[in-house]
């Protein structure tokens, strides 16, 4: 739950900076937006999941 939440306000982050810096029209944000909702109801969703869950924990075993 918190890594989904985390990861949906960096990506909101991330277009949010494209939006204002890189010229992103907006109905180009909303083809993504809907893209990715479609997506999260497919059935690679639980795919994805488990590949950004798998990366942010090898993100977070990094030392520092």
């Amino acid at each position: 739950m918190v890594l989904s939440i985390s990861g949906v306000l960096l990506f909101g982050v991330i277009v949010f900076l494209f939006f204002r810096k890189d010229n992103l029209k907006l109905s180009h944000a909303i083809v993504c937006a809907l893209f990715g909702f479609y997506l999260a109801g497919s059935a690679i969703a639980p795919g994805i999941q488990a590949g950004g869950a798998t990366l942010a924990n090898l993100i977070g075993n990094i030392p520092f």
